[in-house]
């Protein structure tokens, strides 16, 4: 507040807001004046050569220790900023998936960049290794599955395995792969989101269980 450019009547409503703040928190209003008169008495006996020559450095306060490390560069021309983590949009990010869905294996889907229909395969390696044979059929023309066909024939575009591949469910057991692959399969085609290409096959009858209970 005391550093910006702001006009009389902004830095006016800045300090009030401060004081809200404060006071909404727990801290005395007596405390905030005087780190207020601390920080205009201190400025005052800074030279415009030393303002010109300070720079800035950001924390990220955590915790009160680190107020420790702050008070080193209290005799030099480094300026400390803090900043917090707890933040709305922290708060309303959603947590981050250490894992790498890429070097998983069971049921994956892969869409097509230009129409949005999927395909729904099978895999007991990777999926970036799974990904890269679909990509090989696609560059040397080779239609040997279903989805390197839709691209070929209708001059489709395909995308990075980022964008284009998705781990629908990950699967430990060998055995479950074809009839979990068929149940996702018949659910895309039930919803009009199969690419034409793909033969959904005979209804499987846990697709049948879950439409119909």
């Amino acid at each position: 507040m005391l550093s910006l450019p702001l006009k009389a009547t902004q830095q006016k409503r800045e300090w009030e807001t401060i004081l809200h703040i404060a006071q909404q928190n727990g801290f005395p209003p007596a405390m905030i004046h005087k780190q207020r008169h601390q920080i205009e008495h201190k400025a005052k006996h800074i030279s415009p050569q030393d303002r010109k020559n300070e720079k800035w450095a950001t924390f990220t306060y955590i915790s009160q220790q680190i107020r420790k490390i702050t008070n080193l560069f209290s005799n030099t021309n480094i300026r400390i900023a803090y900043k917090c983590r707890n933040t709305i949009a922290n708060r309303i990010k959603p947590p981050r998936d250490h894992t790498q869905p890429h070097n998983k294996w069971g049921i994956y889907q892969l869409t097509c960049n230009a129409c949005n229909l999927s395909y729904v395969g099978q895999t007991s390696r990777s999926l970036s290794i799974r990904y890269k044979e679909h990509i090989r059929y696609i560059r040397s023309n080779n239609p040997q599955s279903a989805y390197a066909l839709h691209i070929l024939q209708n001059r489709h575009e395909y995308g990075p395995v980022n964008n284009t591949m998705t781990l629908i469910k990950h699967i430990n057991n060998r055995s479950l792969l074809l009839p979990y692959e068929q149940y996702h399969i018949q659910s895309l085609h039930h919803n009009r989101k199969l690419i034409p290409e793909q033969n959904p096959g005979d209804t499987n009858p846990l697709f049948q269980a879950v439409i119909n209970p």
